[in-house]
């Protein structure tokens, strides 16, 4: 994605860069928060406040725009830890793997087809392979990666799995044809309680879910709430 940050942004993260290089691996995530910054920390604390909040409610986790995986087993091992034996809570994935498919004139102009393509589905796979041998009944399949153009893919998706409902739906595709298709799809498969969380509203950056939102919700009947120590993240609980 093109870099809006600052130049002072732009210059810690080549600083951090430079930090992490030559450290090990196995290092960085045994001992991850001598490496993790303040936002990413935050990150993650306002994604298990979302999970706490579905916890009692009936559904899987589905997370549109999965990109490098982290978020996506993040919720994966949130789901573990506080409910290992809640098999029927699915953690569903949607990327292309490939970057943006193609971009909408109601999207940023600043936009390219292609962007956020550097993410590694088979490096998520292999996380995915360990994971199950880390949790109780991890014979049962929980996590579902579903690769290509979400237009396609979710709808299809849904077909395929009618009986699926869901308690978390993380919308994070940036763009709005997806993220339509994803509200238009999975809207009626929210219970009362259920969680449709943003990643981009307000945003100049992301225009395209801010447009998706209006065309399928009257926002004047629902809450839109956010967290005070993340800027981004915003939800509507139904």
């Amino acid at each position: 994605m093109n870099n809006f940050g600052s130049p002072e942004e732009i210059n810690f993260k080549e600083e951090r860069k430079n930090f992490l290089n030559g450290i090990a691996p196995e290092e960085i995530a045994d001992n991850f928060p001598l490496f993790i910054t303040r936002q990413e920390l935050v990150k993650y604390l306002v994604r298990y406040e979302l999970f706490k909040k579905i916890l009692n409610v009936k559904g899987s986790i589905v997370e549109c725009g999965v990109y490098k995986g982290s978020s996506l087993m993040f919720f994966a091992n949130l789901s573990a830890a506080y409910e290992p034996y809640a098999f029927t809570r699915e953690i569903i994935g949607f990327d292309t793997f490939t970057g943006f498919p193609n971009i909408h004139n109601k999207d940023h102009l600043a936009y390219n087809v292609g962007e956020l393509s550097d993410a590694n589905p088979e490096t998520i796979e292999k996380s995915i392979k360990l994971y199950n041998r880390n949790r109780p009944i991890g014979h049962i399949p929980k996590v579902k990666l579903v690769k290509g153009d979400a237009v396609i893919t979710i709808p299809q998706y849904f077909i395929e799995n009618p009986s699926t409902l869901v308690a978390l739906l993380y919308l994070d595709f940036d763009i709005y044809e997806p993220t339509m298709i994803a509200l238009k799809t999975i809207l009626p498969r929210l219970p009362k309680g259920g969680i449709i969380a943003f990643d981009e509203l307000n945003d100049r950056r992301a225009p395209g879910e801010v447009g998706a939102l209006l065309e399928l919700l009257n926002i004047n009947q629902h809450e839109i709430k956010k967290f005070p120590e993340e800027p981004h993240i915003s939800y509507i609980k139904l």
